[in-house]
C-alpha cells in the first residue's frame, strides 16, 4: 500500500509554496501612512497660518516704500500734480517686488523646516502666501492716505499738494506674486536638494525559473519543493516505485 497523501484542503505547514495568511504583514489598527498624512496636513495648516500673519510685515513695508501720488485741487476739481509721473504704477511695482521677495524667503524657510515635498505643505505655502498678500493689501490701503479725496482736497485747500490713496491697479498680478513665487522656489529647492527615492532592486519574480547571469533562456535547478508535487517528474521517484 502507498503512503497517505496530504489532502489538498490541508496544506503542509512547511510548504514553501503556501501563500501567507491575508493581513499577516500588518498589525491590526496600525496605519503609518495615515498618521504621516495627518502630520503633513497639520504642518500645512501651521505654515498657512504663519504666512498669513507675516503678511502684516508685507503691508507695512509696502506702506513705507511705495511712492506717493501727488494731487492738487483748484476748489472745483482734483488733478494729478505731475500728469507724466510714474508714481501710480510705482505702488504696484513695489508691492510685486516685495511679494516676490517674501515668496522666496517663505519657500526657503519651509524647505529648511522640512526637507521634502508634499501636497499639504505646498498647499499651505500657496494658501498662506495668498492670504498674506490680501492682508498686506488691506493694511496698506487702510493705514495709508484716506480714500476720501474730496474731503482731503477741502482740508488741504486750493493749490496745496496732498497724497492720493494707496491703491493696487493690477490686483491679480500683485496678489498672486507671493504664492506663485513660493511654489516655484520650493519646487526647485526640493528637486535640487530634496531626498532622492531609493533605486528599485531587480529581483527574480516569485516562482519564476532560475537562471544564471549570461545564460538567458536556460533553466537552472528546479525551484525548491518542485519534486514534491505529484507528476512533477516524468520518471519514477528515486528508489523505485512504491511497493504495496
Amino acid at each position: 500500500m502507498t503512503a497517505p497523501l496530504t489532502p489538498p484542503h490541508q496544506p503542509q505547514p512547511n510548504d514553501p509554496w503556501q501563500a501567507p495568511p491575508s493581513g499577516s504583514h500588518a498589525l491590526p489598527g496600525s496605519n503609518p501612512g495615515a498618521s504621516e498624512r495627518r502630520a503633513e496636513v497639520r504642518q500645512g495648516a501651521v505654515i498657512a497660518a504663519v504666512l498669513t500673519v507675516v503678511g502684516v510685515g508685507l503691508g507695512l513695508l509696502w506702506l513705507w516704500l511705495a511712492p506717493r501720488v501727488p494731487l492738487v485741487s483748484d476748489d472745483t476739481a482734483v488733478f494729478l500734480k505731475n500728469s507724466e509721473g510714474e508714481e501710480a504704477i510705482g505702488a504696484d511695482g513695489t508691492f510685486v517686488l516685495l511679494a516676490l521677495a517674501f515668496g522666496l524667503v517663505s519657500a526657503a524657510g519651509v524647505f529648511l523646516f522640512r526637507r521634502r515635498g508634499g501636497i499639504p505643505l505646498v498647499v499651505g505655502l500657496a494658501l498662506g502666501g495668498l492670504l498674506g498678500s490680501l492682508l498686506a493689501w488691506g493694511i496698506g490701503t487702510w493705514f495709508g492716505p484716506s480714500s476720501d479725496v474730496v474731503a482731503r482736497a477741502k482740508e488741504a485747500g486750493k493749490g496745496v499738494t496732498f497724497d492720493a490713496p494707496l491703491e493696487l491697479h493690477a490686483v491679480g498680478a500683485a496678489i498672486l506674486a507671493w504664492p506663485i513665487a513660493a511654489m516655484i522656489v520650493h519646487l526647485g529647492l526640493t528637486a535640487l536638494f530634496g531626498p532622492r527615492d531609493p533605486e528599485p532592486e531587480w529581483e527574480v519574480p516569485y516562482g519564476a525559473p532560475w537562471a544564471e547571469p549570461g545564460t538567458a533562456g536556460t533553466s537552472g535547478p528546479p525551484a525548491p519543493g518542485a519534486a514534491e508535487w505529484p507528476g512533477a517528474g516524468d520518471g519514477p521517484p528515486p528508489g523505485g516505485p512504491a511497493r504495496p
